[in-house]
């Protein structure tokens, strides 16, 4: 009742301005009264009435000009900070100041003293401490009439520097309510056994589990100084082994350099624990190849093409052309241009790559300079099911792009390739080994002719986090579900990079590329993907969620390769990017059998279609698909007319009469 009586009629309510002013001036009359007591003694003060008031009127007077220059009363008091304290110290230290030196020099000239140089230094510290004091005893008045621990979690901070202590400062001001700090966990020796903000510093051993459990304590909050730390240790599994929820927060770059504003706490995610050490790109290279450019970027709506996007518009482009055939992803790009690069001249275009057409007048309105091709169909299941689709887009639509960039004079065609073109076992990793294919023999023939002066450039890399319709946020969901999460195998294992890591890397290959290069990159460690699922599900916090394996699924391998075991790479100046030995091509025989694959593709007769596919690319063996059987021996499709057109009777039947 007594709670609900303060927060009703005191936590809600601020103090006007000419309160403030009013108290503060009490507090002076009431320093110079003390001051004089002090001075002399209580009794004699009333024999010394108009020489405190003398004193006091010239104080206040003084006073309130200063108050007014360093604006002490303007502040709400609950919300009172270090920066008020020390104004309050300014603004009274230069009005005692004047004060002791107008005395002195009336004194010596006049003989007129507004008080003693003692009384006035004494009004002086008592002033600072009471004004001090005052703003103090509100503040923490005021947090103890708000505070409701019954809902609160007590929880450790990892990392005792700045970082961490803004962290727990933001935590004590704005989310007491939530977080009660019970103490900070330090690697550094000189930190450890220390007390930071009222709670202790302990090390970071075996002993940490043992001080958490007797503050009960089931949240750390990670400092983004320490993610790399958390990262390359094992403390990650010791934590959730623990039930221990794990939180972080944004860098202090991104606090807008205000400490104390709500900090805005994240469960530390599995991306979080899988990006690897941030890679480093020559930026100015990239920059001096995109600024003043006009740019294209083929599925600019997608996980890497939105990517490349937030990248180039950094580098200051002369123009944007972003096309995607999905209408709502494309939309929502558009308005983040407009929310965060409003000065860039983009245009969001809704076209499919596969028409001719369509990309032909882009070009001739556009001229882009420099391509980003990321258009493709991806999802290997879907493309098993849906050959010629794969066919028309993946190869068919980068052909279409790389032969309008010859055309209309493009400087570089940067092309997105991925692992699963390597030795590929589904029809969508050999689409893009097709793509590949053509585009490497297009720089060749241009290198030998010297028709034209683009440059063709592929970049390959394996899966990346948090990519539209990837595994990551797959298992997110079938966690906040309450599970199974499925695993195709428990042997499975893929290549996983970051969405802007992937991203820098292309940049910086597009930037070092001289024609035909197949660029590869260091993909780090293989993941186990069963290992992934029960690490997502320890974070999550759940216990009762179960894994089911479910078999591969259609041309689905246990591991990706980044490169033939018959290719060999060469090193590039960036430790991360090598290039890639691959077979080369001749490429009008290329042209002639992707024409006839592209043919092919439009009798929708997907297993002519496959062997078409095979034929080009004999290193293209199915795996756990019905188009095993065209890898065996003797394994035959019957001939195929491919001139002829597949016809379509449409027709609407009548409507019955009412």
């Amino acid at each position: 009742m007594r709670r609900n009586f303060f927060h009703r009629y005191l936590s809600a309510k601020v103090l006007p301005i000419w309160t403030i002013l009013l108290i503060d001036v009490f507090i002076i009359v009431i320093s110079c009264f003390l001051a004089y007591g002090l001075r002399y003694d209580f009794q004699s003060i009333f024999d010394e009435t108009s020489s405190l008031a003398r004193t006091i009127l010239w104080a206040i007077f003084v006073n309130l000009i200063f108050f007014r220059v360093f604006r002490t009363y303007s502040n709400v008091l609950r919300f009172s900070s270090f920066v008020d304290i020390m104004r309050i110290f300014v603004s009274l230290s230069v009005s005692y100041g004047i004060l002791t030196v107008a005395s002195v020099l009336l004194d010596i000239t006049f003989h007129l003293r507004i008080g003693s140089v003692s009384v006035l230094l004494m009004a002086y510290v008592i002033n600072i401490a009471i004004m001090s004091c005052s703003r103090v005893v509100v503040k923490m008045f005021y947090e103890v009439i708000n505070f409701d621990g019954r809902h609160s979690a007590n929880v450790f901070i990892y990392g005792a520097k700045e970082a961490g202590v803004n962290i727990a400062k933001s935590l004590r001001v704005n989310l007491r309510n939530h977080y009660r700090l019970r103490g900070f966990i330090a690697d550094e020796p000189e930190l450890i056994n220390k007390v930071m903000m009222g709670v202790h510093v302990f090390p970071n051993d075996e002993t940490i589990f043992d001080k958490m459990d007797e503050r009960d304590v089931h949240t750390l909050i990670v400092s983004p100084l320490k993610m790399d730390a958390l990262k390359r240790s094992d403390m990650t599994d010791k934590l959730l082994a623990h039930n221990i929820r794990l939180l972080t927060a944004p860098p202090l770059s991104e606090w807008g350099g205000n400490t104390l504003k709500p900090v805005q706490l994240k469960e530390i995610q599995i991306e979080d624990l899988l990006e690897r050490e941030t890679i480093q790109v020559d930026i100015h290279k990239i920059a001096s190849h995109l600024e003043g450019k006009r740019v294209l970027i083929t599925g600019a709506a997608g996980s890497i093409g939105s990517e490349i996007m937030r990248q180039v518009a950094s580098f200051n482009p002369y123009k944007l052309i972003l096309v995607d055939q999905a209408e709502t992803p494309l939309h929502d790009i558009r308005l983040e241009l407009q929310d965060r690069w409003r000065a860039i001249d983009a245009e969001t275009i809704v076209a499919d790559i596969s028409n001719p057409t369509r990309m032909a007048i882009i070009f001739k309105e556009f001229r882009p300079q420099y391509i980003f091709h990321a258009a493709a169909y991806k999802h290997v299941p879907m493309m098993e099911d849906n050959v010629s689709e794969s066919i028309q887009v993946n190869v068919a639509g980068t052909r279409i792009l790389a032969d309008l960039a010859v055309k209309y004079n493009a400087e570089k065609f940067v092309m997105i390739s991925t692992d699963k073109a390597v030795n590929p076992t589904n029809v969508m990793g050999c689409s893009k080994r097709l793509a590949e294919i053509y585009v490497q023999s297009l720089a060749k023939k241009l290198q030998e002719t010297g028709g034209s002066t683009v440059k063709f450039i592929t970049t390959r890399f394996g899966n990346v986090l948090g990519s539209n319709g990837s595994v990551i946020p797959r298992f997110r969901d079938q966690i906040q579900r309450g599970g199974p999460v499925t695993v195709t195998h428990p042997e499975i294992i893929r290549y996983f990079m970051t969405i802007p890591e992937a991203c820098r890397l292309v940049l910086e290959a597009g930037s070092m590329g001289n024609g035909g290069e197949i660029y590869i990159f260091d993909m780090g460690d293989p993941v186990k993907i069963v290992d992934l699922a029960k690490r997502m599900i320890s974070l999550s916090g759940r216990t009762n969620i179960k894994i089911e394996f479910t078999g591969l699924r259609h041309g689905e391998k246990l591991y990706e390769e980044l490169l033939n075991a018959k290719e060999l790479t060469k090193p590039t100046y960036h430790e991360k990017i090598m290039i890639a030995n691959v077979r080369e091509y001749d490429y009008d025989e290329v042209k002639e059998r992707i024409e006839d694959l592209v043919k092919v593709s439009y009798t929708y007769n997907q297993m002519s279609i496959v062997k078409a596919m095979k034929d080009i690319v004999p290193e293209f063996i199915s795996k756990n698909s019905c188009f095993e059987e065209l890898d065996a021996k003797g394994g035959e499709v019957p001939p195929l007319n491919i001139d002829e057109k597949v016809e379509v009777d449409l027709h609407m039947e009548e409507l019955p009469q009412k």
